[in-house]
């Protein structure tokens, strides 16, 4: 089997098909979520603590010289990275718990009898003879 049909063979499989839905899917989300986190959690956020703009939250390691920019540490930036983790974590863990508990509900409903696969005449056949079995000989 050449290369070309192994990879079109794994390519193709079921699991790597979803994979892939789920991470552009995913990547959808996160850039969502981000925004959603910049431009509405943060701003009345920042408001209540005294006005402070997240993004603009640094600590100077080395002042500007001329033309080459300051080296700092961007920790609010850092914050509002966290809240994203957070309500992405938070919305992953609510789906899966969804998700399992729908498939417990799956597991846990009754199948239905298997369909009988002998005749009438076969059943009482075999009670005749589960009766003689108990029947002691003389």
């Amino acid at each position: 089997m050449s290369i070309v049909q192994e990879f079109k063979a794994f390519a193709m499989r079921g699991n790597v098909i979803d994979m892939a839905v789920g991470i552009i899917i995913g990547a959808a989300f996160g850039k969502v979520v981000s925004s959603f986190v910049a431009n509405v959690v943060m701003p009345p956020l920042g408001l209540l603590i005294g006005g402070v703009d997240f993004a603009d939250l640094a600590i100077v390691l080395k002042e500007a010289q001329g033309e080459i920019p300051a080296v700092t540490l961007g920790y609010g930036l850092f914050i509002q990275s966290i809240v994203d983790f957070l309500i992405i974590a938070t919305a992953i863990f609510v789906a899966i718990k969804v998700m399992n508990s729908l498939k417990r509900e799956e597991e846990a409903a009754p199948t239905p009898p298997p369909p009988e696969t002998m005749s009438k005449q076969e059943i009482l056949l075999t009670e005749i003879r589960d009766l003689l079995q108990q029947k002691p000989n003389p």
